[in-house]
């Protein structure tokens, strides 16, 4: 079995655990409901700070990715012009 998929089935079962947990806890269906809202809330809040934090990270090595090509295309510009002047001569 692959981490991965360790990790995967680790994460549903304790979401479907903590589920469980909650609608059978001893509390009124409104706190339960109260507490379903504020959790599931929780949950898209660090969802949401998550996908910030990886497209900040993806821009960040795309523009590295960008300004090295860039440095690539001079240099091999660089040579070019360097072998038609050679050729001239």
């Amino acid at each position: 079995m692959s981490i991965g998929k360790f990790v995967t089935g680790f994460a549903i079962g304790s979401i479907v655990g903590g589920l469980i947990g909650v609608l059978l806890a001893p509390q009124s269906g409104e706190e339960t409901r109260e507490l379903l809202a504020e959790k599931s809330k929780n949950i898209c809040d660090k969802a949401q700070d998550a996908v910030s934090e990886i497209q900040t990270k993806a821009d960040g090595i795309v523009n590295d990715m960008q300004e090295k090509g860039d440095e690539l295309i001079s240099k091999l510009q660089d040579v070019i012009n360097k072998q038609k002047k050679s050729e001239e001569a």
